[in-house]
């Protein structure tokens, strides 16, 4: 079920937040955990066993990391629930990757391929495996209190607001509104998280959508015949595409658990201003970046190494491992790579070398650079993706007189422009207190009234668009 489909925004929802409304706060739980089954089921019926069976496992397991005494079997038990989940986020998304390639290198032999049954990916379960593994890492490294029952745990895991696609909400951080959200539980927070998941909603359904569909119609073309304008189109949608797809689907998120009661982290700000790609990791996918730094780069040794080598290995490994996580292929092995060898010259010389040409130069180089790693996150192979990226600077337009004008009509060009400015107006000072207004502000009685009525307009002509049928895709479904 996705969060712009007519079937959750006019059925599931309201019906949702009725009865949560309606229950007495000893029940919210159980109906927030109830309508967080059926949410999923909805979808994945036939891996609602897989995940209850896994968070029962996990649920015990840390029960007896923090019972446990003993340093040695602490760390069993946790080896145990990591080799759990890192199993079978393996298995359920690696499984038809690696038996691919073994096949692929047998062929070069001669050999015959090896049987298999392909394996059909759950959803959401690159999320839900990050959050078991914080749960399980906080509770053995005594950062929060583990929970006795195991009904919370379970709407920690399977919470439906963040379930599928995130943000990553690390157990820490919400440990205490598992419990006790009654001090949340007031007007303005059921407002404002109304608004934002209305804002997330225009930014899937409006932009994104609309040029999703422009953006599978150029990279549905051999990248052969890919002329240079249309190459460049192709790839600044396809930015906008997921940024808008992803981010709105975080507002949405993020503003259903704010009117339960629940206060996610943010995921992403505004990380096409960045000025180099370090700041870029620090702006998108915000989530990911922190749990990245604290379980597994951190571990590695960090900054706190004895040599710069090390440093820059243990930088360019986490973002290996990064684009691993966002999909079972080699091209996105290569764009978590690509990311890293930015990470190792911003360190070496590059941030210092482009202090020296101002600032929106240094948004432009970046965006370009991004836009480069998103074309090889976007490519249906690494091959497609070189020709590509090689038609962005060949400067050849022939093709372009065949291909553009059959895609770009005036619906397309109106929501490019709308990607195109709220994508960089945060880097002017005006955009900023534009954003912030409309994100992080406690509105007076008239403040309401205004935010309300452009929302409102704004959401009817979401339905609208929604009700019509059509492309109403969710990228990070995949992942």
């Amino acid at each position: 079920m996705v969060f712009s489909s007519s079937i959750f925004l006019l059925y599931f929802l309201p019906i949702f937040f009725g009865l949560y409304f309606l229950a007495a706060p000893k029940y919210k739980n159980w109906v927030a955990l109830i309508a967080s089954l059926i949410f999923y089921g909805f979808g994945a019926p036939k891996f609602l066993f897989i995940i209850f069976f896994s968070v029962v496992i996990d649920f015990f397991i840390v029960k007896k990391i923090d019972l446990s005494k003993e340093k040695k079997t602490r760390n069993w038990l946790l080896l145990a629930s990591v080799i759990l989940n890192i199993g079978l986020l393996a298995y359920f998304k690696y499984a038809n990757f690696m038996v691919e390639n073994v096949n692929f290198f047998l062929s070069h032999f001669g050999a015959g391929p090896i049987k298999w049954t392909h394996v059909v990916l759950p959803i959401g379960i690159s999320f839900y495996t990050f959050q078991k593994l914080s749960y399980s890492i906080d509770i053995y490294r005594g950062k929060s209190k583990r929970l006795d029952s195991i009904k919370d745990y379970m709407l920690f895991i399977l919470l439906f607001p963040q379930l599928i696609a995130g943000p990553i909400v690390r157990y820490n951080e919400i440990a205490g509104e598992l419990l006790d959200r009654s001090k949340n539980d007031n007007i303005d927070n059921k407002l404002l998280g109304f608004y934002r998941f209305l804002i997330g909603l225009a930014k899937k359904v409006l932009i994104a959508n609309t040029l999703g569909s422009v953006v599978d119609s150029i990279f549905a073309v051999p990248a052969a015949e890919t002329g240079t304008l249309t190459a460049w189109v192709g790839i600044i949608a396809y930015s906008f595409q997921i940024y808008y797809d992803f981010s709105g689907y975080s507002d949405m998120g993020i503003g259903i658990g704010r009117m339960i009661g629940f206060k996610f982290p943010e995921n992403f700000n505004n990380p096409y201003i960045s000025q180099n790609i370090s700041e870029f990791w620090r702006r998108w996918h915000m989530t990911l970046g922190a749990w990245m730094k604290d379980y597994l780069y951190i571990p590695l040794g960090g900054n706190r190494v004895k040599t710069k080598f090390r440093l820059y290995f243990n930088l360019w490994f986490v973002f290996m491992i990064s684009g691993l996580w966002h999909g079972a292929a080699w091209n996105f092995v290569v764009w978590g790579a690509f990311h890293g060898l930015f990470l190792v010259l911003d360190r070496l010389f590059l941030i210092k070398l482009l202090k020296k040409i101002g600032k929106f130069p240094r948004i432009l180089l970046t965006y370009i650079v991004t836009l480069i790693g998103w074309v090889i996150f976007r490519a249906e192979s690494l091959k497609f993706a070189l020709v590509y990226i090689r038609n962005m600077f060949k400067f050849n337009l022939k093709s372009d007189i065949n291909i553009l004008p059959e895609y770009l009509d005036n619906k397309f060009w109106v929501f490019f422009i709308l990607g195109l400015l709220f994508a960089f107006i945060g880097a002017f000072k005006f955009g900023a207190k534009l954003e912030k207004f409309f994100y992080y502000s406690n509105y007076n009685v008239k403040q309401h009234i205004f935010v309300g009525i452009i929302l409102t307009i704004l959401f009817i002509i979401s339905i609208s668009f929604i009700t019509k049928g059509g492309f109403n895709p969710f990228i990070y479904f995949r992942f």
